[in-house]
């Protein structure tokens, strides 16, 4: 079973429609958390699938409506470290109700979906190193349109780390490694995001 250990701290408040409380910014993070797998998933599809500097565009269901889309450029050659320089596409994309575990006892059904403006689509950028067996570094950052049970312009700029296994001629992400951590925001607050998995 994979361990998740989240720590999400406010230290702002939104207003209006933005993220305007605590516990709307860990929603906010707890309803894309399967998406950040999902997203690395497909970035190295792409990365095991390309022949040319530009990967093929890999796209993905949500678990319960929508998709996500993911397309860039790799570099090419023999070496050992390799960068990616992709763009995310959601479109209606959601992933169905989670719980909030910072209330204890208290089961809640979460429901958010998230779009992207095609003409601002965040960026994941991964480093590889030492291919196969090495590690990556990454970023996943730009704007997010919430809607559901957070209705928000939200701002995600997060850092992943993890480490890198062969799986055939493949190069996939080794389980269990990896971390994410940086800040949703949105209008004047900002939240903190710690997640090992």
């Amino acid at each position: 079973m994979v361990a998740l250990a989240a720590a999400l701290a406010a230290l702002g408040c939104g207003d209006g429609d933005d993220l305007d409380s605590d516990t709307e910014a860990r929603w906010a993070y707890l309803g894309f958390d399967r998406a950040v797998d999902r997203a690395l998933g497909l970035g190295f599809a792409g990365f095991n699938a390309a022949t040319s500097a530009n990967i093929p565009v890999q796209e993905a269901a949500g678990d319960v409506s929508g998709t996500i889309t993911v397309a860039g450029q790799v570099d090419q050659g023999a070496s050992a470290n390799k960068e990616m320089r992709l763009v995310l596409t959601l479109d209606g994309y959601a992933d169905g109700a989670v719980d909030d575990p910072v209330t204890a006892g208290v089961v809640e059904e979460i429901a958010i979906t998230y779009d992207t403006d095609s003409a601002a689509l965040p960026s994941l950028d991964m480093s590889l190193r030492d291919i196969p067996d090495g590690t990556f570094t990454g970023t996943l950052a730009g704007e997010m349109l919430l809607s559901g049970d957070v209705d928000a312009r939200a701002v995600f700029a997060l850092s992943l780390s993890g480490g890198l296994m062969a799986d055939g001629d493949d190069v996939v992400r080794e389980p269990g490694t990896l971390t994410i951590v940086g800040t949703v925001t949105s209008g004047d607050g900002t939240y903190e995001v710690h997640v090992e998995k």
